[in-house]
């Protein structure tokens, strides 16, 4: 059975290119002396294709049989990668055959690299298919909504294993480079199958990478190869259209740089691109303005529910340059009718989510002002999700969120089955521990719809879902889509 495994495992390396034909035997024997066995028997035949979660499993069944691994998602995470490293290419390797494709053509060493990342199960494609995913027409175009189903939970006994593991400082977070090939730990994610591309920006050195949990299309990440916090200045800006030139069918943006209205991890720069357009993006300009001193730059407030602005030029200098002062203005600017505060009690409130793009000849840098003030009323952010909307979506609304797509929990899968069958029994859905914060949303929303069957309740609920993320976009707006928002918004451009 062990040899069967093996031997699918190492099929499934050659058929994918990870592994080459004359490297079969010595992948074999890798993948023998992980098991600590000396014996093997090399089967008849192999059926292709080779399914990669299936043959794991048999593998990682295999290993807890054996006592070398628990019997628990952690550790078979854990084991299964190092499993995977026996067919990964060296990173030298894979550089090499990077930039050999990308002397061709930049999307056809990224098609190269999105594939092996796959393909090694550093992105699990059987986890990821998991997501549920859905799109909701908005009054600013169509909304991506997605329920995160491909980060597996932890089990009890791991979350206790992990607490009693000493905390490491090496690597320093999961963004730094000294992740490449490391083993991991029960409190730290196993990469032995991760690689990383070095790239050259703002003539420092950096990474480039995939997320292992792609939320969209070539969801990457590019990452600062030194552990320092993250910042919005004019290098940010710069580095967007250094790596926007090196890839120009990707777009990359960042996370903003203050809490609340800032990324999950902070203490490490880095950006987020991918080869996918988002709603924001196909967002029209409703208001064009002229900025004195950058006449020849275009540039308006795009009919978006967060507030932005988008300046365009072919060339990326200019746009460096204007975003450079719009941040300096908006970091300093308060404006109290708008409520509207750049500091209080010397704490910063204003800061900016910048998206970088290459369409046709020409730059676009769409600028978010974000502001992260609270206030007694919205304890966790004025222009954060407020709370009637928490019982979809109660966390940061970054990067990827402002674009338009919704990363919303896991919880919310069995919390809309729940609701579907409370709705079409007319049961009381407040009775519902699991289910009871839903309540009063159900309650507005169900005189919409005159006949609920069994065939449309679970498109009504994706719907409503889009609906409620909508307003989540304008509660992060610090300008509304009013007259008045306008109107307010209109002022700052002004100071510039």
């Amino acid at each position: 059975m062990l040899s069967e495994s093996i031997a699918k495992l190492v099929q499934y390396g050659i058929t994918t290119g990870l592994t080459p034909e004359c490297e079969r035997n010595y992948t074999t024997n890798l993948l023998l002396d992980v098991f600590h066995e000396d014996d093997y028997e090399k089967p008849d035949n192999i059926e292709e294709p080779v399914n990669l979660e299936e043959t794991l499993d048999e593998l990682l069944d295999e290993a807890v049989k054996r006592g070398l691994i628990e019997d628990s998602i952690v550790y078979r995470d854990l084991f299964d990668t190092r499993l995977m490293n026996c067919l990964m290419p060296r990173p030298g390797q894979v550089q090499k055959e990077f930039w050999d494709k990308y002397a061709e053509s930049p999307k056809e060493a990224t098609d190269y690299f999105y594939k092996l990342s796959q393909d090694s199960n550093y992105i699990r494609r059987y986890r990821v298919e998991k997501d549920q995913k859905w799109k909701v027409d908005s009054p600013y175009g169509e909304i991506d909504i997605t329920i995160n189903l491909s980060k597996p939970e932890k089990d009890p006994k791991a979350i206790a294993a992990a607490r009693n593991v000493k905390s490491g400082s090496y690597p320093k977070c999961l963004l730094c480079p000294e992740n490449e090939g490391y083993a991991g730990r029960v409190n730290h994610p196993a990469r032995q199958n991760h690689r990383i591309i070095p790239i050259m920006i703002n003539d420092t050195p950096w990474g480039f990478q995939y997320s292992p949990y792609v939320y969209y299309n070539e969801h990457c990440i590019v990452f600062n190869c030194q552990h320092t916090p993250m910042k919005i200045e004019r290098n940010a800006f710069i580095k967007l259209f250094d790596f926007v030139k090196l890839f120009p069918h990707y777009f990359l943006g960042s996370n903003a740089d203050l809490p609340i209205v800032g990324g999950s991890i902070l203490s490490h720069d880095h950006f987020q691109g991918g080869h996918y357009t988002f709603a924001m993006a196909k967002a029209p300009i409703e208001q064009h303005v002229i900025l004195p001193g950058f006449e020849d730059v275009e540039a308006g407030i795009v009919k978006w529910p967060l507030s932005v602005l988008r300046i365009r030029h072919k060339d990326s200098n200019r746009l460096v340059d204007l975003a450079t002062h719009v941040l300096e203005v908006w970091r300093g600017y308060t404006d109290e009718e708008a409520f509207i505060y750049a500091e209080t009690n010397g704490e910063p409130h204003n800061t900016i989510t910048p998206i970088a793009r290459k369409v046709g000849d020409t730059y676009e840098l769409d600028l978010t002002l974000r502001n992260n003030i609270t206030t007694e009323e919205h304890p966790l952010g004025v222009y954060h999700p407020h709370a009637e909307y928490h019982h979809i979506k109660k966390e940061n609304i970054g990067l990827i969120e402002v674009m338009g797509l919704a990363v919303l929990p896991a919880r919310l899968k069995g919390e809309m089955e729940l609701l579907e069958e409370y709705i079409l029994e007319g049961k009381d859905i407040s009775s519902n521990e699991q289910i009871e914060k839903h309540a009063e949303w159900v309650k507005k929303f169900l005189p919409k719809y005159p006949e609920i069957t069994k065939e449309n309740i679970h498109g009504i609920l994706q719907k409503e879902i889009g609906i409620v993320f909508t307003h989540v976009l304008e509660d992060a707006g610090v300008y509304k889509c009013t007259t008045e928002g306008r109107e307010a918004f209109m002022r700052f451009l002004e100071t510039l």
